[in-house]
């Protein structure tokens, strides 16, 4: 019985399979690459303890809206072209934090400060949503 209903619901099950095998692919790139998630509740301590540098990774518009207070706003395409307004901070070995409105940029952007030996960096969860939400502070 169980093998007709796989059977008969085939597309159901490769979905799923698809589903979970994006979700491991996704955790294992993190790792692999070198870049961590820290979430808006740890990032305090990080800041205050770690002296990290927030890189907020937003347009101008986005970030004159509102980002994490002390945050650096170097928009993505900026650091594509090059990381040299940020090599101060890979001299000093300070934690960066990479930010973006929803978590769905910071990923990328860290990743290239990765390939240019900036070390640790890491992304914050849910980006300034994930901030907002648990009610943190929001320099405008």
């Amino acid at each position: 019985m169980d093998f007709e209903f796989i059977a008969l619901n085939w597309h159901l099950f490769l979905a799923l399979v698809v589903i979970i095998g994006l979700i491991a692919f996704d955790s294992t790139k993190n790792r692999i690459s070198g870049v961590q998630s820290v979430s808006a509740v740890e990032l305090p301590r990080l800041i205050n303890h770690d002296d990290a540098v927030i890189i907020d990774v937003c347009d101008a518009a986005e970030y004159r809206k509102g980002h994490v207070p002390g945050a650096i706003n170097v928009p993505v395409s900026q650091l594509k072209e090059g990381t040299s307004l940020l090599d101060k901070y890979k001299k000093k070995k300070r934690p960066i934090v990479v930010t973006c409105q929803t978590g769905s940029r910071s990923g990328p952007a860290a990743a290239i400060l990765r390939k240019n030996e900036f070390a640790p960096v890491y992304t914050l969860a849910g980006g300034i949503a994930g901030w907002k939400k648990e009610n943190f502070p929001v320099e405008k």
